[in-house]
């Protein structure tokens, strides 16, 4: 468990919103050298690491993905203020934007979102403001200065940095950004750091949250016999208004989510088996992800070639695509275990099912 979560700490803390994920690359290539068989990059940035199984041939070759990439926004305009005007990358929600801390390019230069002092609000101010008439102040008195610290195309994320906020066994809790998805990256730096029987090529992605690209291109190239992606997911356990549905998509605590169906790809009914069996021999805590909520890499990976069988195994995470996110240790620690035993059960009786 320490190496697992001083592994989320490291991938948390990394730059990395769609389409600039090198810094996240660069730290799991390192954390991985000693342990693949071979590493590649694609040309649009997915990391590749091949791990052999010890298992007699033929082998079952077993793609695990996870996306490296988290949301942000891009500068799109440098105001005669100084300020700056900006556009979401991915699933962003302006209501959780407001005087929140940013870090903005190469430089990481520090900036603040700006939001009106509630003293100063009247009648329509109150509001929550469309995401357009958002700017971010970088503390420069005019155009000329804040272009000295940044330019048009910048990219950004919160600056958001790592901390344990529950520390007993019982409820390990720890707070940071882009857990999703660098919670399965840890998953899968962890998985890859062991030796299995099937061949096992786990692909790092990029750009998920604009579209699943990474995933369409690195399914096509390696054509596998299955897939299982590694995610964080939607965790909406809080207490609700009397009057409201109380069902949550997942619960902190209760274990990794299975996939049944969301709006991207219906799970491989061999694989779920899989899963559902592997579990209750274990005794692994496991839950299901409600259906019909967001999609995956899954979405794009079964689609590939003729059809790869495909499954997305989730960590649940409060208030992911915000400024800070919080796990519980428990279930990503149940969500390695959960596939380290699966891919020692899998067998092709598994992939003969049909949906």
């Amino acid at each position: 468990m320490p190496e697992l979560r001083n592994t989320l700490e490291l991938l948390s803390n990394e730059f990395g919103p769609s389409g600039r994920e090198r810094a996240v690359r660069n730290q799991i290539r390192d954390l991985l050298a000693d342990a693949a068989d071979r590493i590649e990059v694609d040309a649009l940035g997915n990391l590749f690491v091949y791990r052999a199984g010890a298992g007699s041939e033929p082998r079952i070759r077993v793609l695990v993905a996870a996306h490296m990439d988290e949301v942000g926004f891009m500068v799109t305009k440098v105001e005669k203020s100084g300020l700056l005007r900006f556009a979401a990358i991915g699933g962003l929600d302006a209501r959780m934007l407001l005087a929140k801390r940013v870090v903005i390019g190469d430089a990481r230069t520090p900036g603040v979102i700006g939001a009106q002092p509630p003293h100063l609000m009247h009648g329509d101010e109150q509001k929550t403001p469309d995401m357009d008439s958002l700017t971010i102040d970088i503390g420069a008195t005019n155009e000329s200065e804040a272009k000295g610290k940044v330019k048009v195309g910048d990219y950004g994320t919160f600056a958001t940095r790592f901390a344990t906020l529950g520390d007993n066994d019982e409820w390990p809790t720890v707070l940071g950004k882009a857990f999703d998805d660098r919670a399965g990256c840890s998953v899968l730096v962890q998985l890859l750091q062991q030796p299995h029987p099937v061949d096992l090529i786990g692909v790092f992605t990029v750009q998920e949250e604009v579209g699943l690209r990474g995933a369409r291109v690195a399914a096509f190239r390696e054509k596998p016999d299955a897939a299982i992606v590694l995610e964080g997911t939607v965790c909406d356990d809080l207490p609700r208004p009397e009057e409201e549905d109380e069902t949550p998509v997942t619960r902190l605590g209760q274990g990794p989510a299975i996939t049944l169906m969301d709006c991207s790809h219906f799970s491989h009914p061999g694989l779920l088996r899989l899963l559902q069996e592997t579990a209750a021999d274990a005794g692994i805590p496991v839950q299901y992800k409600a259906p019909g909520i967001g999609g995956t890499d899954a979405g794009a990976i079964h689609l590939a070639q003729e059809g790869i069988p495909a499954i997305t195994v989730a960590t649940p995470c409060r208030y992911i695509h915000g400024p800070a996110a919080i796990l519980n240790l428990n279930d990503l620690g149940a969500s390695v275990d959960l596939v380290t035993a699966a891919l020692r059960r899998l067998t092709p009786d598994h992939l003969a099912s049909t949906l």
